[in-house]
């Protein structure tokens, strides 16, 4: 091997198979794209939850002092870091030096019990809600997901030739099966019912045409065999509505004796 005393220029990239020897004299490169950060929060409230719990804190008795000057310190790296980031972040800082100098100052506000109402009781109750939810959203994100722990398994299957599997029967059973089969349709008779429209109007009238030749009737002279219950009840409708318009008169001598109809000569 032959020294010629030169180093090889680095190779920066290999980019389909070929080395990049130079770099694009008009690749910019932004200053913190290197920049690796290990803690993110997803929110204010994560930031908060993040700080308690890693101080071991009882999230009912928050030491104000503390959270505010360990959150303010986040709070001015992301000002020199990410400033588009800082602006929910501000928000809360606002909320906790508003709490902390509200506990500075003697209490006035009471509940309806007369206990006096803690300043930081309204924070602590978005901490346990936001605590309530991101444990909910790691057990969601523990449960096995398409496309990422399960995936579908597809496999050709053309070169597979179907084969269909006929049973073997004998003739004998076919001559038995299509026996049973005529005898069970013998069984069967189909059959369409008519319904016979009836109108009690049409039976008012015709109850009223029979009491002009008789003044008195008996309650089974208006029925028609022919016409069966159907034809008892709308004669029956016909008689109560009659009497309902004081048309007719229903007359009776005792009890489960038969009942006569007769005209209202009054009306």
């Amino acid at each position: 091997m032959i020294n010629t005393g030169m180093e090889a220029p680095p190779i920066h990239a290999i980019v389909a198979g070929k080395p990049f020897l130079d770099l694009p004299k008009d690749l910019f490169i932004p200053p913190d794209a290197l920049e690796v950060l290990l803690d993110s929060f997803s929110g204010p409230l994560d930031l908060l939850l993040y700080l308690i719990r890693q101080h071991n804190i009882d999230i009912l008795d928050i030491p104000m002092t503390l959270i505010t000057e360990q959150y303010m310190h986040y709070i001015n790296f992301l000002e020199s870091h990410r400033l588009e980031l800082a602006a929910d972040y501000l928000v809360m800082a606002a909320l906790l030096a508003e709490i902390k100098s509200r506990m500075l100052l003697p209490a006035q506000e009471k509940t309806e019990e007369g206990i006096e109402e803690d300043p930081r009781m309204e924070l602590v109750r978005r901490l346990q809600a936001y605590e309530e939810i991101k444990h909910a959203s790691l057990l969601l994100d523990y449960l096995p997901r398409m496309e990422r722990d399960v995936f579908l398994v597809k496999i050709q299957a053309s070169n597979i030739a179907l084969q269909k599997m006929h049973q073997d029967v004998a003739l004998s059973s076919l001559v038995d099966v299509m026996q049973r089969l005529l005898l069970r349709q013998q069984n069967t008779i189909h059959h369409q019912i008519s319904r016979e429209v009836m109108s009690v109007r049409e039976r008012m009238t015709s109850v009223l045409q029979a009491l002009k030749h008789d003044k008195l009737i008996e309650f089974t002279q208006l029925i028609k065999p022919c016409e069966g219950r159907p034809g008892l009840i709308v004669t029956m409708l016909a008689i109560l509505e009659l009497a309902r318009l004081s048309l007719v008169i229903i007359t009776q001598t005792s009890a489960f004796a038969a009942f006569h109809v007769q005209a209202n000569d009054d009306e």
